[in-house]
C-alpha cells in the first residue's frame, strides 16, 4: 500500500478525463471475476496431491500483493505428507482431551469479545446452514465437536499452510497480510484448487511452533489454510454463504 511520500508524480493516467490505454479484454475481466466469486470456504478435499511447482507458482503469483512499503510480512510455512500428519495428530490429541485443551489459548482475538448485529446473526446463518448440510443437530455437542476437530486435519486436503508473522511487525502488516491471503485463495481457483482459510490453528499454537521450530518470541501464528482439490461429492462443499448488496455496506459521495 503506498503512503503519501511514495507516491508517484502524476501522469497522463492521474489526469481528469484520461482514459486507459487500451481497455482490458472482456475475457481477462470475466476470468478474475470468476476466480473471485468462485472463491469459498472447502470443508472436504480429494487426495490427489498438489504439484510442489504448482504450490510454487501461486505463492509466487500471491507475493505480488501490495504490503507497506514493501515490507512483505508473510511467512508461509508448506506442511505435506508425514509432516502435515504428525502436526494434525498433535493438535487433534488436545484438542480431544479436555484437560490439554484448556492450556492451549489463542494469542490474539480473531473475534470480538462482544457480539452485536448484524455480525452475530451473519455467524449464526452459517453455522446452522452447514450444520444443517450435515444433518447435525443443535445441541449435539459431540458431532459438533467432531466436525470443527476437522480443521486439524486440514479437512483431508493434500497440503496445509501455516502462515506466520514477525511480532515486531503492527497492525497496518496484518492489514498486509490478509490481502496476501486473498492473492493466494484467488490464485489458487484460477487453478482448479480450492482453499480454506482456518483461525482454529491459532489456539494451539505453542504445538505448531515445537513442530515447525518457531521462535515463539519472535514469530506469531497467524492462522492455517487447506489447499486441493475439492471433493465434489461432500454435502458440506455445496454452503455457498451470503454476501450483503452493495447499496448496504457502501456510501457513494459526488
Amino acid at each position: 500500500m503506498n503512503h503519501p511520500h511514495d507516491l508517484p508524480a502524476a501522469g497522463a493516467a492521474d489526469r481528469p478525463g484520461a482514459q486507459p490505454a487500451t481497455p482490458p479484454a472482456p475475457a481477462s475481466v470475466a476470468a478474475v471475476d470468476a476466480a473471485i466469486t468462485s472463491r469459498h470456504s472447502v470443508r472436504a478435499f480429494l487426495p490427489t496431491p498438489v504439484p510442489r511447482a504448482t504450490i510454487e507458482r501461486i505463492l509466487e503469483v500471491a507475493s505480488r500483493a501490495p504490503s507497506g512499503t514493501n515490507t512483505q510480512p508473510w511467512r508461509v510455512h508448506v506442511l505435506t505428507g508425514a509432516a502435515k500428519a504428525a502436526l494434525s495428530r498433535d493438535i487433534r490429541a488436545a484438542y480431544d482431551d479436555p484437560e490439554q485443551r484448556a492450556q492451549h489459548s489463542e494469542e490474539y482475538a480473531y473475534y470480538p469479545t462482544e457480539w452485536v448485529s448484524p455480525y452475530i446473526d451473519r455467524r449464526r446463518k452459517v453455522g446452522w446452514d452447514l450444520y444443517g448440510l450435515l444433518g447435525i443437530a443443535k445441541g449435539d455437542k459431540a458431532r459438533m465437536h467432531e466436525q470443527h476437530g476437522r480443521n486439524y486435519a486440514f479437512f483431508d486436503a493434500p497440503v496445509g499452510l501455516i502462515f506466520t508473522i514477525e511480532r515486531v511487525l503492527q497492525q497496518g502488516s496484518w492489514l498486509d497480510y490478509g490481502m496476501f491471503l486473498q492473492s493466494l485463495m484467488i490464485a489458487a481457483r484460477a487453478r482448479g484448487l480450492d482453499t480454506c482459510p482456518q483461525a482454529a490453528f491459532t489456539q494451539f499454537h505453542r504445538i505448531i511452533a515445537q513442530h515447525l521450530g518457531l521462535d515463539e518470541r519472535r514469530e506469531t501464528v497467524v492462522c492455517g489454510m487447506s489447499l486441493g482439490w475439492a471433493d465434489p461429492a461432500a454435502v458440506e462443499n455445496t454452503l455457498v454463504t451470503e454476501r450483503a448488496p452493495v447499496a448496504e455496506f457502501a456510501r457513494f459521495l459526488d
